[in-house]
């Protein structure tokens, strides 16, 4: 059954993975999805990928936002975010696909944060489930951040993962930094979200609605130091540690 969600744009952050990016399209148009407005925002990428993109836009009717050189994660999102003009944002990466059945709760979501005013992001995808949350409906539940819960991981309400956002966010928390690479541009976002008292809803099962799909040809463009992915149980308790206090430290002086 075709659903359409005029208030609602869809915004693509893209870079050097043309392939991808069709893909997720054509899984939405398949799932008869529609939206008030398609953005894909791109990165620099090289030739050939910007020529493919030109090639699909007028099939996938999205207005394509371009740089001449790549500029980063912050920038590609603010580029992009400043084209929206619908009332609500779904941020997707390109390397996201919706399973089926995703148009429920995108309508659940949107109907969630149009009846709670306060909430600023609904998110649809994480690594792990946020700690401390709140059951609400829909098997959405309100996400809880105190300074004094245990844990790092409370402080991870917002991320870069699929979520749906009120298009006004940037009024709010500021836009994202720029020139710096692209973990520590989430993270300020993660600060600001925090200072400035973001709310947001949780889906519960976190890996139900999206799956990040990196293909061989499209390899994920994001690394990291072996040391922040050790599953050594030294390495880990220190981390969590070691995150624990600068997150902290972090928070509290950030400039509100």
């Amino acid at each position: 059954m075709a659903q359409q969600f005029s208030a609602v744009t869809l915004l693509i952050t893209h870079y050097n993975r043309s392939q991808s990016l069709e893909r997720l399209l054509q899984t939405f148009a398949a799932q008869e999805i529609s939206f008030g407005g398609i953005v894909v925002s791109d990165d620099g990428s090289k030739p050939e990928h910007q020529q493919y993109l030109q090639s699909i836009k007028d099939k996938y009717s999205f207005n394509l936002v371009t740089t001449p050189v790549n500029k980063g994660l912050g920038n590609n999102i603010n580029k992009g975010q400043d084209a929206v003009t619908t009332p609500y944002t779904l941020y997707v990466q390109e390397d996201f696909d919706p399973y089926p059945g995703y148009a429920k709760h995108l309508a659940d979501a949107l109907s969630i944060m149009e009846e709670r005013k306060e909430m600023d992001i609904v998110r649809f995808y994480a690594y792990f489930k946020y700690p401390y949350l709140k059951p609400y409906r829909d098997g959405y539940s309100e996400m809880i951040f105190k300074a004094w819960y245990l844990g790092y991981r409370k402080f991870h309400c917002y991320s870069d993962h699929p979520h749906l956002r009120r298009t006004t966010f940037f009024e709010k928390f500021g836009r994202y930094a720029e020139g710096i690479k692209g973990d520590r541009t989430e993270f300020l976002m993660v600060l600001s979200f925090l200072k400035h008292k973001g709310k947001g809803m949780f889906y519960e099962d976190y890996k139900g609605l999206f799956d990040q799909i990196n293909t061989s040809d499209e390899p994920s463009t994001m690394t990291r130091s072996d040391l922040r992915q050790s599953n050594n149980i030294l390495i880990a308790a220190a981390r969590a540690i070691y995150r624990n206090v600068k997150h902290t430290y972090e928070l509290l002086t950030f400039p509100g």
